[in-house]
């Protein structure tokens, strides 16, 4: 099995697009207006309108209602980034911070609400681990 995407439900995918494009420098790569993508080398993230639910299912998602999953995107130099995001990013949780776990994180929030953490490790343990995953393919 492979992890391949997580899909964010937003009633606003061209903005929730555009920040994700200048936040993380990719483009995005559009299948409808109500569908979007932002590839990297190890997972997606998905970005899908409201009117995409009901595809699935009427009424199992609602945007901007997330309150337990943070999507975490693996960078050179979170404090870098962290310079590059001030004046964009409105809702910072946290500045760059060195986790008990080796990796310097920055938290905030995108426009609906959604937890995104930008991270570099810094220890020689969590740069191992993730040198090991960028080997295997097995970012995490």
């Amino acid at each position: 099995m492979d992890f391949v995407s997580i899909r964010v439900i937003t009633g606003d995918v061209a903005r929730l697009v555009e920040f994700y494009e200048k936040a993380t420098g990719v483009p995005a790569s559009w299948s409808t207006e109500d569908f979007a993508e932002i590839r990297t080398p190890s997972g997606t993230l998905a970005i899908g309108s409201t009117r995409t639910v009901p595809l699935f299912a009427p009424g199992s998602a609602r945007p901007a209602a997330n309150h337990s999953v943070i999507m975490e995107f693996l960078v050179d130099d979170v404090d870098r980034v962290h310079e590059n995001l001030t004046g964009f990013v409105t809702d910072f949780v946290n500045e760059p911070t060195t986790m008990p776990w080796g990796n310097r994180s920055l938290l905030f929030r995108d426009p609906d609400g959604n937890l995104v953490n930008f991270f570099t490790p810094v220890t020689p343990a969590a740069i191992e681990k993730f040198a090991r995953s960028a080997d295997t393919g097995d970012i995490g």
